[in-house]
């Protein structure tokens, strides 16, 4: 077992970090090129038609689709998992305080491409037999590539994403809660476990009406909480605050300079683990959040698309930043350092630095929050695929395979899941990398406000 996880970490590395890297960025390149730079030009928009659609308590989100506020809010809840804490941290260990700018330089690019998937989401979206709105990559990847090369990308995007959220991604995120519950309260993970399955059980059954209404009213709610407690520490840790943001800067381009020459970081650590953690944290490229955005009612695709962009800037912008800014200022970091504090054990000594005993509680309540509101929306994405491959019928099943997924996750902590996650997670990519490429003239078209509907 052991030996099988080595190989799929390591295959999973090579694809991440000598491919996937490259092709998502430059995806990321190519759109903001080809929409004459959308995430700059929309960004104020994108922000109007946010707080124009804001409420925790919108119209009821039915088979027709729902509001584009909580197509956001859904997708959010995927995007903000404990990557924003627990891969944050990992990106500072193994990449210094560089790392984070080439992150914001990464989710930069980033916003152009989920403008994209959205956008694209919303033109082929389509209706079901049963009235049920639906909507994702799968659905554009077949509009673009007919025949059976098309069903087979089509079919391969499907499988890979159903197995790299709903089923092993689930169980990394129900691990992260308990594991953070274990640490600040001492609870046995089976019964966080259980009591996390329960609760996700309820939300699925009620299909895309309660996972809309959940998302809608949890979502801003867990961004308000963990953002004013990241303020209030750094506040505490106000003087050390310009030295981060100057380390962030400088590391970026020479890490000696913050590091020293003794750790080994250089400008290629710095970039290659500040893009790999923000891609995966702010997903754009993925083909993930599009399933939610397809559901948006909206008068035309572009309305949505600049509405995803807020998304990334949410995620990685606000939420990354204010963590790596609460590590830095925190004097706990040792990047590089054998033996040294990563992940959520470093995240965690950084808030306890601040506000004590109670900084594990806090970490532990976001943990709750951020991983539990990613399986409901990874949830929600497998689903979609379930529905389109296998039909009505198997979302039960679906459900049921998540629901242990999420005791077993909680439970146990098998690396070989966590690999197979990262693996997954990967292959989905290149589907939808293929068919944004393709369709990228349909994009430009959106971005300079031409109607795509037409046919």
């Amino acid at each position: 077992m052991d030996q099988l996880a080595a190989v799929v970490d390591k295959i999973s590395g090579i694809v991440w970090n000598s491919i996937l890297l490259y092709l998502l960025v430059g995806t990321g390149i190519i759109f903001t090129i080809r929409t004459r730079f959308v995430q700059v030009r929309k960004f104020g928009e994108g922000w109007r038609r946010l707080f124009g659609n804001f409420s925790l308590k919108g119209d009821k989100a039915g088979k027709e689709g729902m509001s584009s506020f909580q197509a956001l809010t859904t997708a959010i809840a995927a995007q903000v998992g404990t990557g924003n804490i627990t891969g944050c941290a990992t990106a500072l260990y193994s990449g210094g305080p560089g790392a984070i700018f080439w992150m914001w330089l990464s989710a930069f690019f980033g916003m152009s491409t989920i403008y994209g998937e959205a956008v694209l989401a919303q033109k082929y979206k389509t209706v079901g037999k049963d009235g049920q709105v639906t909507g994702g990559p799968i659905y554009y990847i077949k509009a673009r590539f007919q025949g059976n090369f098309g069903k087979f990308l089509a079919g391969f995007f499907s499988l890979a994403i159903i197995f790299a959220l709903g089923f092993t991604g689930n169980m990394v995120q129900a691990n992260s809660i308990s594991a953070a519950f274990k640490t600040a309260f001492g609870v046995d993970p089976r019964v966080i476990g259980v009591i996390c399955a329960i609760i996700a059980a309820f939300i699925f059954i009620g299909g895309v009406s309660r996972i809309a209404s959940f998302t809608e009213k949890v979502v801003p709610v867990m961004a308000i909480f963990y953002m004013v407690g990241c303020v209030i520490i750094l506040i505490i840790n106000h003087q050390m605050l310009i030295p981060a943001i100057k380390s962030i800067f400088v590391a970026a381009f020479d890490p000696r300079a913050i590091l020293g020459g003794a750790v080994g970081i250089t400008v290629r650590e710095a970039m290659r683990f500040g893009v790999a953690r923000g891609l995966f944290s702010n997903e754009a490229g993925m083909g993930s959040t599009p399933h939610a955005h397809a559901l948006a009612k909206v008068e035309k695709p572009q309305d949505q698309g600049v509405i995803a962009m807020i998304g990334v800037f949410v995620d990685t912008f606000i939420v990354l930043t204010l963590t790596a800014l609460v590590i830095l200022t925190s004097g706990q970091l040792q990047a590089g350092v054998p033996g040294a504090l990563q992940g959520t054990d470093l995240a965690q000594a950084a808030f306890n630095s601040a506000f004590g005993n109670f900084g594990n509680i806090f970490v532990a309540i976001c943990m709750l929050f951020f991983a539990f509101s990613t399986i409901i929306g990874w949830y929600f994405f497998g689903e979609t695929n379930v529905r389109a491959l296998f039909g009505k019928k198997a979302v039960k099943i679906y459900a049921a395979i998540v629901v242990l997924c999420i005791i077993a996750g909680s439970a146990l902590k098998v690396q070989l899941v966590w690999n197979l996650s990262d693996l997954f997670n990967a292959l989905m990519v290149f589907p939808n990398l293929i068919a944004l490429l393709a369709l990228s003239g349909i994009v430009a078209k959106a971005a300079r406000g031409e109607d795509i509907m037409k046919k």
